[in-house]
């Protein structure tokens, strides 16, 4: 998403744009799985912060509502702790905090409101200096705030975990359970996690919305738009080697194919670059990252299956009895754990009316970032399905006959797909006060060498990818213009 949103904003200023594509599609994560002729995404499937995607849009004069059709979904996620312990968050701020006050308890339902208003109260202290700057600088954030704005910038509460942060606000370990999660949606524990990360509560708050086609058809809108401007768009180019000509580069593919550029904008992993995997010359873009200091990675499962017993919607998570202990698993490199289950049901909405007929899900448990130096066995793999059923089933949910045809994604895959990562699908964890300030920037120490992309700052999902995007375009023109 880095990548096609600072091409079709290149494109649309009149620049010649080429974009090479390693898969067959658009989208890089925003994947596409088929399935008996149906199309599953395999990849983010939470579309959140539509205002940036507007704004791309405009940028590139093109309306975003012609080209993508979304819906706003009301319930947020429902979510179960066994039979008949489900819980649905909603769109609705108030509607939430009566579901709260009615499941748990009104001073439940306080705290959740609290909650609520920090959240909004930290996007908005760290919206302008942090998420949309071309790079978090911790004396940039000082000085830009002001002596006026330090006790704004302190309350976003960066030297307190988000885990302790949330029993400020709720008692419940399930509240706290289903806010905590929200640290996953970048790679990262909540027991490790500032709680600045608390924000993406209320970019979710903002809105969620399900997108007609799925998510890989905005990845379809965004290229048809920029190629509508001019740019040229290759699939299947892997490229295997960028080399400094002069202030420009050449980009070889493993197909043979050359290209001459006076500008690039890579939108893979940051860490490749860094670990010469595409020749030397690149090599000072990004510090290297260590397999320590990794996101997490995910093992996935997508079918077609009759389900039962269980009402879904389109988001669905199913927790584990032990958090703590699932996320010192993770941290210990392993899969063996009572596992909290994320269910996309895609032919669903808000409306959970049991259906006749065999339905989309994507299936998700967080994985260890291991793919480069641990190939799972058909067994281990086995024994991950085996949990992740017992644990939905555990909640009610019933899925028919498990076809053989899944598709499953492996940190291995992952590795595979997106190479130098070793699984990991969010770049650096933010873990630690530190983290947003270790991210690479927009601009790389190589002149004319721009980067976008999950690894980069903002960070990871799709919103932070395509704001990176965004900023490199504009740090692009800035130094065109500036010659």
């Amino acid at each position: 998403m880095g990548g096609l949103s600072a091409a079709l904003l290149l494109a649309a200023r009149g620049l010649d744009v080429t974009l090479l594509e390693r898969a067959a599609a658009p989208g890089g994560k925003m994947r596409l799985v088929q399935d008996g002729g149906f199309g599953i995404d395999a990849g983010p499937t939470v579309f959140t912060l539509k205002r940036v995607f507007e704004e791309i849009f405009a940028g590139a004069g093109l309306d975003f509502d012609a080209h993508v059709h979304v819906k706003r979904a009301t319930i947020l996620a429902r979510h179960a702790w066994g039979r008949g312990a489900r819980f649905d968050l909603h769109a609705d701020i108030d509607q939430s905090a009566n579901e709260i006050a009615r499941f748990f308890n009104p001073r439940e339902a306080a705290g959740f409101r609290a909650f609520c208003a920090e959240s909004a109260r930290i996007w908005r202290t760290v919206e302008g200096p942090v998420v949309r700057a071309e790079r978090a600088s911790l004396l940039g954030l000082i000085l830009g705030a002001g002596v006026k704005g330090l006790p704004d910038l302190l309350a976003t509460s960066p030297f307190e975990s988000m885990w302790k942060a949330l029993g400020r606000h709720f008692q419940d370990p399930r509240l706290r359970q289903l806010f905590g999660r929200y640290a996953t949606y970048c790679g990262s524990s909540p027991f490790l996690s500032p709680a600045t990360l608390m924000l993406i509560a209320h970019v979710e708050q903002d809105g969620v919305w399900m997108v007609d086609g799925g998510m890989h058809a905005l990845a379809q809108a965004f290229a048809s738009a920029a190629q509508s401007k001019g740019a040229q768009i290759h699939y299947d180019a892997h490229v295997q080697k960028i080399m400094r000509a002069g202030t420009g580069f050449v980009v070889e593919t493993a197909q043979g194919q050359v290209f001459q550029a006076d500008k690039i904008i890579f939108n893979g992993d940051a860490n490749a670059l860094a670990q010469g995997f595409l020749g030397n010359d690149l090599r000072s873009a990004a510090p290297a990252v260590s397999p320590n200091k990794r996101s997490l990675s995910a093992l996935t499962c997508t079918m077609t299956a009759r389900t039962k017993n269980f009402p879904l919607v389109r988001h669905n998570v199913f927790f584990s009895n032990d958090y703590p202990a699932e996320f010192a698993a993770l941290q210990s490199g392993s899969l063996d754990y009572d596992p909290t289950v994320y269910v996309c049901a895609q032919d669903r909405g808000d409306d959970d009316t049991p259906q006749d007929t065999p339905e989309r899900l994507l299936m998700l448990v967080n994985a260890p970032a291991f793919g480069d130096q641990k190939s799972l066995s058909d067994a281990e793999i086995d024994q991950c399905m085996m949990r992740m059923m017992a644990r939905v089933e555990a909640c009610g949910l019933q899925i028919d006959k498990v076809p053989e045809r899944r598709h499953i994604t492996t940190p291995q895959d992952f590795n595979r797909l997106f190479p130098a990562t070793g699984g990991a699908i969010y770049g650096r964890p933010t873990h630690g006060w530190r983290a947003t300030f270790t991210r690479p920037g927009v601009r790389s120490p190589i002149p004319n060498l721009y980067l976008t992309g999950g690894s980069v700052h903002p960070g990871a999902g799709i919103p932070m990818a395509a704001l990176s995007g965004l900023t490199a375009a504009a740090c692009l023109m800035q130094d065109q213009t500036s010659r």
